[in-house]
């Protein structure tokens, strides 16, 4: 029987953010379900769009495979994760690969771009204290975000690394799975030679959609195989956001010599070199967006994202900049969405469905040039925030975002402060 010890981690981190990511923010759900111990890990990610959960199901595809689940843990991204709540979390899984007895590998499900308030590789120093407690030999294969920052530590420490693909991230659970072959070749006796190399620029996150160019070209690179005596080797975008020393893109490649991982990672951070300024992606203002938006004559929505905004990149999800430019060019037939502002919906509930009143909407996370939107509301809907997603980045999960509110602005009389 073949015991390998699974657990997860979670965070990326933004260290411009608002907010730190404390233990709390760990124990309750989102867009994910809040910390699970134990067996809960397997039953609480099961058929969701999760690293963990694609491995564990490649791994139970295979006789003699005996799974120790240990802890998954994840939160919203933001500012730097607690000391608190990495201490509590890594000693949960320390404390469980002590507790797991004979151990033959374990498989992680992290993200690569965790900064805490201590350690600016927050991935380094968790694989690093794993390896003290386990032999050199132990296989280690982790699953990490397409926007890790992968330093040179964590590749010391970890067997093999393979990385979400895509972005927008609809290849997690494919990505675990893809974990379990690579760990089936290390169990067999396969030694693999791992090389790293980092690209010498930043690459914006609006610049790192892989399905068009640049990025396209660079994924179509990566050998597809990851077969016995077949190169494996991926990619991360890197999080500028996280702004550590080893932040940006990194190419990661393990063989079965030095001299061939450093061939295919040189390929492949060459082939990215190439293509610097390919990535200097033009962005629109606000309001040359909306103009570009109201001018479009085809029969689909057009969706404007609002880049500098981005919850999913740790910012507030509280700026006005766009609302504005929206009411401005008279987008009537127009949705924004999400505006975090808790006092605002808090307002609309005490009146209800129907109701109008005079809003402040957002501007309150304390940032610089950032003002409240004044408008004139009608309460059209009242939501707990709970649903099931139903793309495919978040499959098989149920948003839990906290109490919500659909409102109209019903007057032309707005104005920003």
């Amino acid at each position: 029987m073949t015991r390998i010890l699974i657990a997860g981690f979670q965070h990326e981190t933004n260290t411009f953010g608002a907010t730190k990511a404390s233990f709390n923010e760990f124990l309750e759900a989102d867009g994910w379900p809040g910390l699970l111990q134990g067996a809960d890990v397997i039953t609480g990610t099961q058929g969701i769009n999760l690293p963990i959960a694609g491995f564990v199901e490649a791994a139970r595809s295979e006789p003699d495979i005996e799974l120790v689940p240990v802890v998954w843990a994840s939160a919203e991204p933001s500012a730097h994760v607690t000391d608190d709540a990495f201490e509590n979390i890594s000693t949960m899984i320390l404390d469980g690969i002590k507790q797991a007895g004979a151990l033959d590998a374990i498989y992680l499900d992290l993200h690569g771009a965790m900064v805490t308030e201590s350690h600016e590789d927050g991935e380094g120093e968790l694989l690093s204290r794993i390896r003290k407690l386990t032999s050199a030999a132990l296989p280690i294969v982790v699953s990490l975000d397409l926007h890790a920052n992968i330093t040179e530590r964590m590749v010391s420490h970890a067997s093999a690394f393979c990385i979400f693909r895509t972005y927008p991230h609809i290849d997690m659970a494919a990505t675990g799975a893809r974990c379990f072959p690579i760990l089936q070749r290390l169990l067999s006796g396969e030694i693999l030679y791992p090389a790293m190399r980092q690209a010498s620029f930043l690459v914006p996150l609006s610049a790192q959609y892989t399905g068009a160019s640049p990025c396209k070209e660079l994924y179509q690179l990566l050998p597809q195989d990851s077969a016995a005596g077949q190169a494996h080797c991926d990619i991360a975008m890197g999080f500028p956001p996280a702004d550590i020393f080893d932040a940006g893109p990194a190419v990661v490649a393990y063989a079965a010599s030095q001299a061939e991982a450093d061939e295919h990672a040189q390929h492949i951070i060459d082939a990215m070199e190439a293509k610097e300024t390919a990535f200097d992606s033009a962005l629109l203002s606000a309001d040359s967006a909306v103009a570009k938006a109201m001018s479009h004559t085809g029969n689909k929505p057009v969706v404007i994202a609002d880049v500098q905004d981005n919850p999913g990149a740790g910012a507030t999800s509280d700026t006005t900049g766009l609302l504005k430019a929206l009411v401005d060019g008279k987008a009537t037939d127009a949705v924004l969405a999400l505006l975090h502002d808790p006092q605002t919906v808090a307002a609309a509930q005490e009146l209800g469905e129907g109701g109008i009143f005079d809003a402040v909407l957002g501007g309150k996370s304390g940032l610089p040039d950032m003002g409240s939107y004044h408008a004139k509301c009608r309460v059209l809907a009242l939501s707990d925030g709970e649903f099931a997603f139903s793309g495919a980045m978040y499959a098989g999960a149920t948003a839990q975002i906290g109490p919500t509110a659909l409102l109209e602005i019903v007057d032309s009389e707005s104005s920003v402060s």
